[in-house]
């Protein structure tokens, strides 16, 4: 099975087949800055989350992402400022990629506001070669290892929100990045990873059960060219304003299940568990996602029941 996904990594890296590239997160809806920069600044307060993901466990060299950020509004403006740092695993490749998010909100009626993004980023790829069973070690492409390779991006999004509902529109990297193999001969058209361009459309609504109970069903969508139409449902239930569950389909991909608490105004500590729908299930026990949020308020700006996106 190792041999098996070894040449399953090949292929994510080679640059003839395009694939779903960016990093993937089951409770998207509590992530939400890290695919959409209009995001900054909408929870009304300092936000900082974290985010543990370790993917496909069992599989030697499957996807592990760890995930920081920390948003908020500027005081007595329209102005919300981000920043979050993602690092990705999988394989022999280690990337790491920092973000600085902008946003500018203004009001659209008198329930919505309509907020614009703007994201700006640095990637720094890691490959090392020497972690692949290479059919032909002689391959000039795996001579030498990729260090640091250091790629700029920029990123737009729209988010219209308000107290129950939000859309959100977006494209995190709008620059089609190749990665090149320095030390390969024909280096000039060779590479081993292209990041395509990522569409996302995120929406989601919360429904007053009774003066306990909330629903909220939210959708992902994601669009990239060469890859299929990638949709994740989910929907979530707020108990007495403390504790959630719910279930989440991802597309001919996994079932999950997910689960949270809110153990004061500030903290916030959530799990999720993805099962496979795919074959890829017979050789691992499934992905683990665990994040906690911290949120700080201004005595004039608590919020007196949490915000459930």
């Amino acid at each position: 099975m190792k041999t098996k996904f070894i040449g399953l990594i090949l292929v994510l890296l080679s640059g003839i087949s395009y694939a779903q590239q960016d990093s993937q997160y089951t409770q998207y809806m509590y992530n939400t800055i890290v695919i959409n920069p209009a995001y900054a600044g909408s929870r009304e307060a300092m936000s900082i989350f974290a985010l543990h993901r370790t993917q496909w466990v069992g599989l030697d060299g499957a996807p592990v992402t760890n995930n920081i950020s920390v948003h908020t509004p500027i005081n007595g403006s329209n102005v919300g400022l981000g920043l979050s740092v993602v690092n990705d695993r999988i394989g022999p490749s280690d990337e790491n990629n920092i973000a600085v998010d902008f946003s500018y909100s203004i009001r659209a009626s008198d329930r919505y506001k309509l907020s614009f993004g703007l994201k700006a980023s640095a990637n720094l790829l890691n490959v090392d070669f020497t972690k692949l069973n290479i059919y032909n070690p002689g391959d000039p492409r795996f001579q030498g290892n990729i260090d640091n390779k250091f790629s700029p991006n920029i990123g737009a999004g729209i988010y219209l929100h308000s107290d129950n509902t939000y859309f959100g529109l977006s494209a995190p990297y709008l620059f089609e990045t190749n990665h090149y193999d320095k030390a390969a001969s024909n280096s000039s058209s060779s590479f081993v990873a292209r990041e395509k361009i990522h569409y996302y459309f995120i929406a989601g609504h919360v429904f007053d059960l009774s003066e306990s109970v909330k629903f909220k069903p939210s959708i992902l969508t994601k669009m990239v060219q060469g890859a299929p139409l990638q949709l994740d449902l989910s929907g979530n239930f707020l108990i007495n304003e403390k504790f959630t569950a719910g279930l989440a389909y991802r597309w001919d991909a996994s079932f999950s299940g997910l689960a949270g608490f809110q153990v004061s105004d500030s903290w916030f500590i959530g799990y999720a568990y993805d099962l496979d729908t795919t074959k890829l299930a017979n050789y691992n026990s499934g992905s683990h996602e665990i994040f906690l949020r911290y949120e700080l308020f201004n005595k004039n700006d608590r919020i007196i029941s949490p915000r459930f996106f």
